[in-house]
């Protein structure tokens, strides 16, 4: 499966719709639907403020996120096999579930202040993330979030960080050194 075309009539479109989709490089959709948009290729919520998939065949290996989205769906960016660095805007302050789970070419990424929550295993599988910084708007940080990045050598952890799930490091076997924060009340 290469491309999509959502017809004017769907209204709704289920978590990890398009997992799986290992060779999808287009979404389109219908321009009387009144639920979702796509531009170039990538699916959208009609108003802009969810990114809801980003093929994972797509032909961009850096791309920037729209000032108008505010979430970044679950499994928005799973799989993207081209994809090697990405910006997030200010506008974002919610990172879904798996959001960015198995982009084995992404090295790096940056999250704005805007962000207060890190979703259940939004990077695991990056093999290539080596360093990664966290700001100080985050309070937690989901159960597998960064499980089996094996080139992570870097983590920092802001002191507004109160919670880390179960396997966030799980078999991040290059990182030397971390340091957790006074705040941290739980760790998985």
């Amino acid at each position: 499966l290469q491309s999509i075309t959502i017809p004017t009539s769907v209204t709704s479109i289920g978590n990890c719709a398009f997992d799986h989709c290992s060779n999808l490089q287009s979404i389109n959709v219908e321009s009387n639907n009144l639920h979702f948009t796509s531009i170039d290729g990538i699916l959208f919520t009609k108003n802009l403020e969810t990114i809801v998939c980003f093929p994972a065949k797509h032909q961009f290996s850096q791309y920037d996120i729209p000032t108008s989205v505010t979430s970044i769906g679950n499994s928005s960016f799973s799989k993207c096999s081209n994809l090697q660095s990405i910006t997030i805007p200010t506008s974002v302050t919610s990172i879904g579930k798996s959001a960015f789970s198995n982009c084995s070419k992404l090295q790096s990424i940056s999250i704005p202040t805007s962000v207060t929550s890190i979703g259940n295993s939004a990077f695991s599988w990056c093999s290539n993330l080596q360093s990664i910084r966290i700001p100080t708007s985050v309070t937690s940080i989901g159960d597998s979030a960064f499980y089996e990045c094996y080139n992570l050598q870097s983590i920092t952890i802001p002191t507004s960080v109160t919670s880390i799930g179960d396997s966030a490091f799980s078999w991040c076997s290059k990182l030397q050194s971390i340091t957790i924060p006074t705040s941290v009340t739980s760790i998985g």
